[in-house]
């Protein structure tokens, strides 16, 4: 576990490094209102073949808030730099939803970081202006817990959304102790994203994944982006939400292999 401080915000930042000499880079950037935490399953599937690197974007977890409203670029600036101080290069860079939109600016600016983009359940463009600011304004009057519940039915399944699954209360309870200085901010900064021009730029092996129960962007969303994307490839998990990567850990781990040995392959 690290913590160290990029553009004046100190991130919390873990690095790993794979069992051989020279393993691939994966970097995970996670969704709005959750922390590194969501990946713990997928990097214990993948195991020691990768060198991973994981960290809480600002306004989230045990990273700084900084100076607020976001936009986009801000968190693009923070992982662009993040990986300079780890002096990594050529990573293939796993975003969900905001992470996925971080992960798309980050091939456009600083195109030198990037090897392989995996976008999962995310989109050139999420939602409108109108409909952020709504959800900023509820946060911001009412608190994170007035919209918990409409999120979880976006996150997750039914199947995986009971009160028995402790699994399901301890991701709630990851939005419930969120920042919502931070959420707001992170709102604000996908209400202004659209990389609907710069999308069909993108020159690297690019996997798109959707949930097939995704409630924030739904599996058409997720295809449009790999439409627009050069020789993108779109795939689908079953029975999973707008967290896959949580609800369908293995098979999520195995599209990631799957795509890599593609690419490999190439």
């Amino acid at each position: 576990m690290h913590f160290v401080t990029v553009n004046d915000i100190a991130i919390h930042a873990e690095l790993t490094a794979g069992a051989r000499p020279g393993s691939q880079t994966l970097v995970f950037v996670n969704s709005l209102g959750t922390d590194f935490r969501i990946w713990d399953a997928v990097v214990a599937t993948i195991g020691g073949r990768f060198t991973t690197l994981r960290y809480d974007k600002r306004g989230h977890g045990l990273s700084d808030v900084g100076a607020t409203p976001y936009r986009m670029d801000d968190h693009i600036a923070d992982l662009a730099a993040l990986m300079d101080r780890f002096e990594l290069r050529r990573a293939v860079i796993v975003g969900l939803s905001v992470g996925g939109m971080i992960a798309q600016g980050l091939a456009r600016s600083r195109p030198d970081l990037v090897e392989a983009l995996v976008l999962s359940n995310t989109a050139h463009k999420i939602g409108d202006r109108a409909t952020w600011d709504q959800r900023i304004e509820t946060v911001e009057r009412d608190g994170i817990g007035a919209i918990c519940d409409g999120v979880m039915e976006k996150w997750f399944t039914p199947a995986f959304r009971r009160e028995d699954n402790p699994a399901f209360r301890g991701h709630r309870n990851m939005l419930l102790r969120a920042s919502g200085e931070g959420y707001m901010a992170t709102c604000n900064a996908i209400a202004d994203a659209d990389f609907t021009k710069e999308a069909p730029l993108i020159d690297v092996p690019t996997l798109c994944i959707a949930g097939e129960e995704d409630g924030s962007t739904p599996p058409d969303l997720v295809r449009s982006l790999a439409d627009l994307i050069p020789n993108a490839r779109f795939t689908l998990i079953e029975a999973a939400g707008h967290i896959p990567n949580v609800e369908r850990p293995e098979a999520y781990a195995n599209e990631i292999e799957r795509f890599l040995q593609e690419c490999s392959g190439r």
